[in-house]
């Protein structure tokens, strides 16, 4: 979704007016999707994702910089963050580098031309999925729509029933709760846990980046590009086995990913 032609980075002040009295306000007789907090600080394409967002049934807030964002995240009751690369001040990946530490809100980073680095750093800090300026309306709204489908939480309910077991580990399918041997929870994003999925699905299989790709329901990058090994390199730490013992997931030299475990369905 680009800029109207010729719209420069301040529009005029109708325009402006139009985009900031949009900013909190819901479609009447809408239901509310989600809301969706975006920062970016190009204003005719803030103005456009807002509009967009408002008419799709969406509550949208922006701002234009990390600060701002930080000044409105303590309000409370964000579904999910549009969070441009390139902004003023901090970017947008160190953002959600400090964001990750303390919030696993979910995250869109958007990156100009779809340059491959941002994405791969942005999969590797957390984010749950990519978008690449230019885009179009329906990409946006369905990559909003499936990150916020991966991210809604089941009420915390006892472990048993749909529960996944290997090497040590749970996975509450009703709950998404991850549970290491230990008894501790371990939190993934939306395309973690997705990734894991495909792994216990396919347990002693070889999986390559393409068999990957479609077998999961993650946005995880394109088979050329470096994206799919970020992110079962950031799984596999989450995963890290004592000193001594064989990785969860094994790397299988030319050939892709393996989990390296049994998997029993309890």
């Amino acid at each position: 979704m680009s800029p109207p032609e010729g719209a420069g980075p301040r529009p005029d002040r109708d325009q402006t007016a139009l985009g900031e009295a949009a900013l909190d306000q819901t479609t009447l007789g809408q239901t509310v999707l989600g809301h969706v907090l975006l920062v970016e600080d190009d204003d005719g394409l803030r103005i456009l994702v807002t509009r967009a967002l408002r008419d799709s049934g969406y509550r949208v807030t922006d701002c234009r910089s990390g600060a701002e964002m930080w000044r409105l995240l303590p309000q409370g009751g964000v579904d999910l963050i549009l969070l441009d690369v390139m902004l003023p001040g901090a970017s947008g990946l160190d953002l959600l580098r400090a964001l990750r530490a303390r919030s696993t809100v979910p995250v869109i980073i958007v990156s100009a031309r779809g340059e491959e680095a941002d994405r791969v750093l942005g999969l590797e800090l957390g984010a749950d999925d990519y978008l690449a300026k230019p885009f179009g309306r329906p990409e946006l709204l369905a990559r909003i729509r499936a990150v916020l489908r991966r991210s809604v939480v089941a009420p915390a309910v006892p472990l048993g029933g749909e529960t996944l077991a290997f090497a040590g580990w749970r996975l509450d399918l009703r709950s998404r709760t991850l549970v290491d041997p230990g008894g501790a929870g371990v939190d993934l994003s939306g395309a973690e846990y997705d990734l894991l999925l495909v792994f216990l699905d396919h347990p002693g299989r070889v999986l390559g980046r393409e068999q990957i790709l479609e077998l999961s329901r993650a946005r995880l990058g394109s088979p050329s590009d470096r994206s799919v090994d970020t992110l079962v390199s950031r799984l596999r730490r989450k995963l890290d086995p004592p000193e001594g013992e064989p990785p969860v997931i094994k790397t299988v030299r030319g050939s892709g990913y393996m989990l390296a475990a049994k998997v029993e369905r309890r």
